[in-house]
């Protein structure tokens, strides 16, 4: 990574997960959440023609397949993974996960760091979908906190289209997120989601901020 940590693919039988250095980050047998990222977005989208995504961190691909699964075939989806190492794993050992999506010809594939993106749009995006780390804090990269500053969160809504969606996932709750999603001027809606069945005690919080449409900014 660019701050020097270890990211490392382990596989075991049918089986990926990802470490961050002895963290995991994401992992096969959980994917409830990654993949509500994405429809519970589009969800929010219904109507809006041609809707235009940005998707933040590739991970094992299941917030982008899902996305593709649900979105119309004029949709747009701009794919940011800033680590060349997450592709090569996509395409490589984890290539009958993937199933082509990479390939998929509403998919823009761009190898550099999110943030960029949403600093150079403006009412670009129906959506911006963040899944960059385990929560609303810098894990993989401490430079990501920016990412979730009120200055970050400003320029998110920028990046949005009047109406436009910023959906965060995060691993854990965060109060002091949601205050600063609601001083941002977003409107708001938090989403618990069961991550597997009914003995499964790991919840996940997707935070829903949306620019108001007569917003302005």
């Amino acid at each position: 990574m660019p701050d020097g940590a270890r990211l490392r693919l382990v596989q075991r039988g049918d089986e990926f997960t990802i470490l961050l250095d002895r963290t995991e980050l994401m992992s096969t047998r959980a994917s409830t959440s990654e993949r509500a990222l994405a429809t519970m977005t589009v969800d929010r989208l219904a109507g809006r023609p041609a809707p235009d995504l940005l998707i933040g961190g590739y991970g094992m691909g299941y917030t982008l397949r899902a996305a593709l699964a649900v979105l119309p075939g004029d949709a747009s989806v701009t794919m940011a993974e800033l680590v060349p190492e997450i592709v090569a794993w996509a395409r490589g050992p984890m290539h009958r996960l993937t199933a082509g999506c990479l390939d998929d010809p509403r998919v823009l594939l761009v190898g550099d760091d999110v943030a960029m993106l949403i600093d150079a749009a403006r009412g670009g995006y129906d959506a911006i979908l963040l899944d960059v780390d385990n929560g609303p804090e810098g894990l993989t990269r401490i430079i990501n906190d920016d990412l979730y500053s009120a200055q970050g969160l400003q320029a998110a809504r920028t990046a949005l289209k009047p109406g436009g969606v910023l959906a965060v996932w995060s691993a854990f709750p965060d109060e002091a997120f949601t205050t600063r999603l609601l001083d941002a001027g977003f409107d708001l809606t938090e989403s618990i989601v069961k991550e597997g069945g009914d003995d499964d005690e790991a919840h996940h919080v997707i935070w829903f901020a949306q620019r108001p449409l007569d917003d302005p900014a």
